[in-house]
């Protein structure tokens, strides 16, 4: 993957940002528009693009590559889990303020963002990384997230972790596992609406751009010190582990690309039904995914051209 690949495909998505951007200012997709839309993408386009990319994108991967990915999922999250309670403490973060950061940490946007953003400029192959953390961050927020955010007086609830993206998830290794092939009319199904994607989810992220003030998050240099260590120094050292221990280029860079993305919306949602103040949450996301658009492009052409 070159250079020049790369800069085109996040040029492409800054300027389907900026259309959801413009999209929201004109009073054309208002905040009822945004969320009915944002249900469409995360609960139906996002999940057919996961098993379309199986299906129509040449993923031919043999069995021990398929555990290898599960296996190195599991060591990933388990460190940001432990990341996650360390970096607001390195960062000086009050205490009753420490778990938004944590949530910070373990829970960015491999879903929404990093899908999408995945299918633009990685290898087809690239998937089942994206994939595996996907599975991972949706069985883990609704165990160990809410857990974390309520100081363990939320219950645990894995019947809400079996999300439509958890379950076409999960299908998608179970397709990949075994090879299996559906007929056309399936296939073609599929395909169609996990292209409207892509689209639809940057736009939907210019609108939320627009929609939050940035002033004030972009003030807190807390959030800086977030950026610094979670999206840009962590991708590096993966980058150079997972070089170490011998895991091929397209291992490296879906693991990396999942680890440079910002701050995801799920633990905001959760703040929000609960009650909790989310104007940290709030902010590092709007910040974290507009500066995200500089150093995903960033570290990307870096680790193609190490």
């Amino acid at each position: 993957m070159s250079v020049w690949i790369v800069m085109q495909q996040m040029g492409m998505i800054a300027i389907l940002v900026s259309v959801g951007v413009y999209l929201y200012k004109k009073n054309i997709v208002d905040n009822t528009v945004s969320k009915q839309l944002s249900v469409i993408v995360m609960d139906i386009c996002n999940p057919a693009l996961i098993l379309a990319s199986i299906l129509t994108g040449n993923v031919d991967i043999s069995h021990k590559v398929l555990l290898e990915a599960v296996l190195l999922g599991v060591v990933y999250y388990a460190f940001l889990m432990v990341f996650g309670a360390l970096l607001p403490v390195i960062l000086g973060v009050v205490k009753e303020k420490r778990r938004f950061y944590n949530l910070m940490v373990v829970y960015t946007n491999v879903g929404f963002i990093g899908i999408p953003v995945a299918k633009a400029i990685l290898p087809a192959k690239a998937i089942i990384y994206v994939i595996v953390c996907n599975i991972m961050y949706s069985l883990l927020f609704y165990t160990h997230g809410i857990t974390v955010l309520s100081n363990g007086k939320e219950k645990m609830s894995l019947k809400k972790a079996m999300s439509p993206g958890t379950i076409m998830a999960l299908l998608s290794l179970v397709v990949c596992w075994f090879k299996i092939t559906p007929p056309p009319i399936v296939t073609n199904s599929v395909s169609y609406i996990g292209n409207a994607t892509v689209f639809l989810s940057m736009s939907l992220l210019g609108v939320s751009i627009a929609r939050f003030g940035v002033k004030n998050g972009f003030k807190d240099l807390k959030i800086w010190g977030y950026i610094a260590l979670r999206m840009v120094l962590l991708p590096i050292a993966m980058f150079f582990v997972l070089r170490g221990i011998g895991c091929d280029d397209v291992t490296v860079l879906g693991f990396c690309l999942m680890a440079t993305m910002p701050v995801g919306n799920l633990p905001l949602i959760q703040s929000e039904k609960i009650g909790e103040d989310t104007e940290i949450l709030s902010g590092a996301i709007t910040v974290t995914t507009i500066v995200s658009m500089v150093t995903i492009t960033a570290l990307m052409i870096l680790f193609t051209t190490i």
